[in-house]
């Protein structure tokens, strides 16, 4: 199956937030790291509920587009209190930058 490289891009980084958030200090593992974790997987749900719900598929990528907004501002949080290195944040602002952009390629089919 030729998947959309959207898709592919939210599988990398969960896979990633997963590895990288289960090292996080005990004490924010069950609420930043679940919290991370819980905004990536609202993400590929609604990601996964527009490519099927084509009737609605603008509200499921509304829906998207806040999961991500909601996961940057959690990272950032998570990189203020040290849980992940410059290098960490880094990689992963960029990460979530190039599912931003093509989120923002796939509405922009929808309003044309």
């Amino acid at each position: 199956m030729n998947e959309s490289p959207i898709f592919t891009r939210t599988h990398d980084l969960l896979v990633w937030l997963l590895r990288t958030t289960r090292k996080f200090p005990r004490e924010y593992r069950f609420t930043l790291a679940q919290r991370i974790n819980n905004q990536a997987f609202r993400l590929q749900d609604a990601l996964v509920a527009a490519s099927l719900d084509k009737a609605h598929a603008s509200n499921h990528l509304l829906t998207a587009d806040i999961a991500l907004t909601g996961l940057r501002k959690t990272l950032l949080l998570a990189h203020d209190l040290t849980l992940l290195s410059p290098g960490q944040f880094r990689h992963v602002s960029e990460m979530t930058k190039e599912i931003g952009r093509l989120l923002g390629g796939w509405k922009r089919t929808r309003t044309n």
